[in-house]
């Protein structure tokens, strides 16, 4: 009886499942992972229903081949985006629809049939975030490896120009002032954003967050010591401003420097030889907007949430890792900020940190504890 309301009902219990999920969460509602019977009839919910039916029949295949088709739908699920409570919902969710369909149509299960199902259920469930887990697992083995790896080739690359320029600058041959103490100035500025980056990806990585107060004003200086250092070499002029001189931030000084730095680094790296960047600070309501203003032409064509994914770069120039902006965007976030971008078409872009201003009532605190 119960494989006969399954049969007759597939499409309409796919069609609640994904109902259910809607409803929950913003997950995906189509695709591979639920409705359909993913690659060439290997995973799927839509599989899982048909094995059920095969099992309530008596003709069900081995253990094995559902165990095989649950795990591809958990692999499919985790490189969809899918979390690993989702993957248990998806099962769950087929429960649910099924009992309700039995009892609308007044179809009696009975307790051999509740008890396959059951089975099938806890069978399919554990091998989906079983593989789930091992799926998740690989992933983030290949990208801290590939990351480590262009970490690696990057510093190799700078530390080489530096090792050459100070040779040919230690023969005598050449001044310090000249272009090959340029090489290495830069190599050596090079090295140190890398080195920035990375101690400030190890602190957001292990929740290593400490914030303290400090003037808006102070923290851009330090910025803008940095950054005419990064412009000078392409003559950029860059312009810092900062009216309130007054306001206060609450920050993880060295996690934020960082991702400012990227920010400016990428201004720099983009802007025309001889163009301008500017750092821009004002104050309302409370907050704080940080605008970086480059002349790069304008951004690509896209979405412009892409620029903020690992390993995507913009324009002509390729160096570098990819990984400036999404980790900028990690590194505000951590200080309870935001990230947003606005185009200049034939101009140039603006990227924008929209950060929460200090508390004055606790510096009035202090002072009077």
């Amino acid at each position: 009886m119960l494989d006969e309301l399954i049969e007759s009902n597939r499409d309409e219990i796919l069609k609640r499942a994904r109902t259910i999920v809607a409803q929950r969460c913003k997950a995906p509602t189509s695709g591979p992972d639920l409705d359909s019977d993913g690659d060439n009839g290997k995973a799927g919910i839509a599989l899982f229903l048909r094995q059920l039916v095969d099992r309530l029949q008596d003709t069900s295949p081995s253990s094995g081949d559902l165990a095989a088709s649950a795990a591809t739908h958990g692999s499919h699920m985790m490189r969809e985006g899918w979390t690993i409570a989702q993957v248990v919902q998806s099962y769950g969710d087929v429960c649910q629809v099924v009992t309700a369909l039995a009892i609308e149509n007044q179809t009696p299960i009975s307790t051999a049939e509740f008890r396959i199902l059951n089975r099938c259920l806890d069978a399919a469930t554990a091998e989906a975030v079983s593989e789930y887990e091992r799926e998740r697992d690989r992933t983030v083995t290949e990208q801290g490896t590939e990351r480590l790896g262009f970490l690696a080739h990057e510093l190799r690359n700078k530390l080489n120009s530096a090792i050459m320029a100070f040779d040919m600058l230690r023969t005598g041959k050449v001044g310090i002032g000249g272009s090959t103490g340029g090489v290495l100035g830069r190599s050596l500025a090079g090295i140190r954003y890398l080195v920035d980056r990375a101690l400030m990806e190890v602190r957001l990585e292990s929740g290593l967050i400490a914030k303290e107060r400090m003037h808006l004003w102070r923290f851009l200086e330090e910025v803008e010591v940095t950054a005419t250092f990064e412009a000078k070499h392409k003559a950029i002029e860059m312009l810092v401003s900062c009216p309130d001189h007054e306001a206060e931030i609450e920050i993880d000084h060295h996690i934020l420097a960082a991702a400012m730095g990227n920010l400016v680094q990428n201004a720099c790296k983009f802007t025309r030889v001889g163009g301008h960047v500017a750092i821009r600070a004002r104050t309302e309501g409370g907050r704080v907007t940080i605008d970086v203003e480059d002349e790069c032409g304008g951004l690509p064509r896209g979405t412009p949430e892409a620029l903020f994914k690992p390993f995507e770069q913009r324009g002509k120039d390729r160096s570098g890792l990819g990984l400036g902006l999404a980790i900028s965007r990690l590194g505000v976030e951590a200080n309870g900020g935001h990230v947003r971008e606005r185009d200049l078409p034939g101009k140039g872009c603006v990227f924008t940190i929209d950060l929460p201003l200090a508390d004055p009532s606790n510096r009035e605190k202090a002072a009077s504890a």
